[in-house]
């Protein structure tokens, strides 16, 4: 078949890479004029199964509230005259159930172990090198009931096969040092030694060059305006090219893969996409002291934020600090307060270990779901599927989702256990044929 993918960022070049490999003539069409030039520029480098647990869940609804109005809160909500927001606020806090958590973490958790091992067989046969790097992620508290909220879901997660070990504070700071300067306020940490971290930015442009040798065709600067249906099924795609010329685009099956953007595309289709821009931010600056920074990647879940560290030559030895999400609709203007946090909280843990004077600041729109699930598979109109809404975790899910998709999108049975959109998981694939694995 002619597919015709919408989206150039890692869930979008991860489906064009499956798809080929399945046999299909793909295309990928995206506004910008470089694969990852987006959400996926500067995200925080994590490859991160043991990050599971959804901003939804019994903990959240207090938490937003005391956060509401503070520049620096985690997660923000900027409350606008909103319908989409209004919508998916209500569907998140109907997702704070334990219930309703304990069912979203086994989602992504599945997902996430399943892309997890297919980026790793994917860089064993391709080679990619993407700054990465294998030494797990280190899940740390400097707060004792954060901590202890944290021990079902890292049990859950181990009863699901991610091995997520609650460790003492010691043995925290035997793994990464660079915690050392801490250690007294340190209450408790876990570890995925599985986990991974590396530049998806990098990844994205480098296995877009391999769908490129293997006769995958790039439309970069070509601004999608619209799907048009007819008789149930997408005729076309309607582009503007850059120089601004009106094009349709054919195919067989088209792939919306457009993060935030997505749902804008659906809507006059019918389709009503759960998806809503969650702004998160990055800042990225060059080590200062190598002996004062951290070589494991990190994630510090009270201040929601994420460490990596990217050394190359290329591009230097850097760190990657990520997180926080403002609810705050389509804006991507830097917010200095929050930048500020960020550069702050690094100090607190880190002093000396970045050049903060030579920060970089980035923001993103994450395609995020109430339940942190993303939406990957069917629609009601027969050739279109989707890929999007993967939140925070669209570095780690994006080789699952993208070969599940390309099976799906084949007819296959996907080798995941998961709520694929229009299926009920690989129960449901008894009238599809069984997946072989991609190379």
């Amino acid at each position: 078949m002619r597919v015709i993918v919408l989206g150039a960022g890692l869930l979008g070049v991860t489906s064009a890479y499956f798809l080929q490999q399945l046999g299909h003539d793909v295309t990928v069409i995206d506004r910008q004029g470089a694969p990852g030039a987006e959400t996926s520029f500067a995200n925080g480098g994590q490859i991160s199964v043991s990050h599971a647990e959804p901003w939804a869940n019994p903990s959240a609804p207090l938490k937003v509230l005391q956060w509401l109005g503070k520049e620096d809160a985690p997660l923000l909500f900027r409350i606008r005259a909103d319908m989409r927001q209004w919508l998916w606020g209500l569907s998140f806090l109907r997702n704070c159930t334990p219930a309703r958590t304990r069912h979203n973490i086994e989602q992504i958790v599945r997902l996430g172990t399943y892309s997890r091992d297919t980026l790793q067989q994917l860089r064993a046969a391709t080679g990619l090198q993407y700054d990465q790097r294998t030494q797990g992620i280190l899940h740390f508290y400097t707060n004792q009931k954060e901590f202890d909220g944290a021990l079902a879901p890292a049990e859950q997660m181990r009863q699901l096969g991610c091995e997520r070990q609650v460790i003492s504070a010691d043995e925290a700071v035997r793994l990464e040092p660079a915690l050392a300067h801490i250690r007294p306020q340190l209450a408790g940490a876990t570890y995925t030694a599985e986990d991974e971290s590396g530049d998806a930015n990098q990844f994205t442009r480098e296995l877009a060059k391999l769908c490129e040798t293997a006769g995958v065709q790039f439309r970069m600067g070509h601004h999608i305006t619209a799907l048009r249906e007819v008789a149930g099924r997408i005729d076309h795609v309607e582009v503007t090219n850059a120089e601004g010329r009106f094009e349709r685009v054919r195919g067989d099956a088209f792939v919306l893969a457009m993060g935030s953007f997505s749902p804008l595309l659906a809507q006059p289709l019918g389709i009503h996409l759960p998806i809503y821009p969650a702004k998160g931010y990055s800042v990225t600056m060059p080590v200062k002291d190598a002996s004062k920074a951290h070589q494991v990647s990190l994630t510090d879940d009270e201040f929601k934020l994420v460490f990596s560290r990217y050394t190359s030559e290329r591009g230097g030895d850097r760190l990657r600090i990520a997180g926080t999400a403002e609810l705050n609709g389509y804006d991507r203007h830097l917010n200095q307060v929050r930048c500020e946090a960020i550069v702050r909280r690094v100090e607190q843990l880190f002093p000396g270990a970045g050049d903060a004077s030579q920060a970089q600041f980035w923001s993103g729109l994450r395609p995020a779901t109430p339940s942190n699930v993303p939406l990957i598979g069917k629609t009601k109109v027969g050739n279109l599927f989707l890929n999007t809404g993967h939140g925070t975790l669209g570095w780690t899910h994006a080789c699952g989702s993208g070969k599940a998709l390309a099976d799906i999108v084949s007819g296959r049975v996907p080798e995941v256990d998961f709520a694929f959109q229009g299926l009920q998981g690989r129960a449901a694939g008894a009238a599809l044929v069984p997946s072989r694995t991609a190379a």
